[in-house]
């Protein structure tokens, strides 16, 4: 029987989410990182462990199926692979950074600057795309570091939380482009491997919708449930239970995290009690 081989990083935290990704969809690797390949032992699937700028040019050529990395990864390569499945972790942002003494007054200001970058692909379509004419300075790595020792003005770099811009005494002005971990494919995958993505793909979703959504359960006056079922409609409506309490019910539905604050404040307001909010394993529609 085949396998459906996934590129994954590795070592760091996207490497960690991404198995991690893999046990929670019930898949058991053997071997861990300790090795460069690995087998799953209830999946007909094999993990090889590759430096995640190298996935992109793997799985164009075959050597791997599939393959777990950075969006901003597969932009800047531009290889002919598909990106199939946002998975919704390793959330970041290729972002444009300027000494945080300089005046910033839009994009016109990099026109004739030089900027530093490990994205010089994405980031020279970007400056195509708004008409600025830029020296692009492509560098491997410590791109922040660039403008204090006379290589750059500028920095264009991956950022998470700011803190090392600010380290080293720089300021975040423009969003070159928001990423995330992305699940990508060959295009051309054999119907028996694709049949084995799709259970994977089904598997993963099932764990990404878990993640972006909690399950409810409140206590609610029965004269406000058609209200409460309009703010928790669920998969397809909430779930009613009357009380022992005459004129009470308890209502059972799933609210997506994003939203969730805003949704209790509407249930407290229409009279909901004992509101309990509970994670959600796996969700399967």
């Amino acid at each position: 029987m085949s396998k459906l081989k996934i590129a994954i990083q590795k070592s760091g935290r996207l490497s960690e989410k991404s198995l991690n990704l893999l046990k929670e969809s019930g898949i058991n690797i053997s071997n861990g990182t300790s090795k460069l390949r690995a087998e799953a032992k209830n999946f007909p699937i094999e993990v090889l462990f590759l430096r995640d700028d190298d996935i992109p040019q793997y799985v164009e050529q075959q050597v791997a199926d599939i393959g777990i990395l950075g969006k901003n990864e597969v932009l800047e390569k531009g290889k002919n692979v598909t990106i199939i499945e946002e998975l919704g972790f390793a959330a970041c942002r290729l972002s444009l950074a300027i000494p945080k003494g300089e005046s910033y007054s839009g994009l016109k200001y990099f026109n004739n600057k030089s900027v530093a970058t490990s994205y010089p692909n994405i980031l020279s379509q970007f400056f195509a795309n708004n008409n600025i004419t830029a020296e692009l300075e492509e560098i491997g790595g410590s791109v922040e570091i660039a403008p204090s020792i006379g290589l750059a003005n500028a920095v264009c770099d991956i950022v998470s939380t700011g803190s090392t811009l600010i380290t080293n005494g720089l300021k975040e002005v423009e969003t070159v482009l928001k990423s995330q971990a992305v699940l990508i494919a060959n295009k051309e995958l054999s119907k028996e491997k694709r049949d084995i993505l799709d259970k994977l793909l089904f598997r993963i979703k099932a764990v990404i919708r878990s993640s972006e959504n909690k399950y409810i359960v409140l206590n609610a006056p029965n004269e406000a449930i058609d209200k409460i079922s309009g703010i928790l409609p669920g998969m397809k409506s909430p779930t009613v239970v009357p009380l022992a309490k005459q004129g009470w019910s308890s209502m059972h539905s799933v609210v997506k995290e994003d939203e969730f604050w805003d949704v209790i404040d509407q249930l407290r307001t229409l009279g909901a009690e004992g509101i309990l909010v509970i994670p959600i394993e796996k969700m399967v529609l």
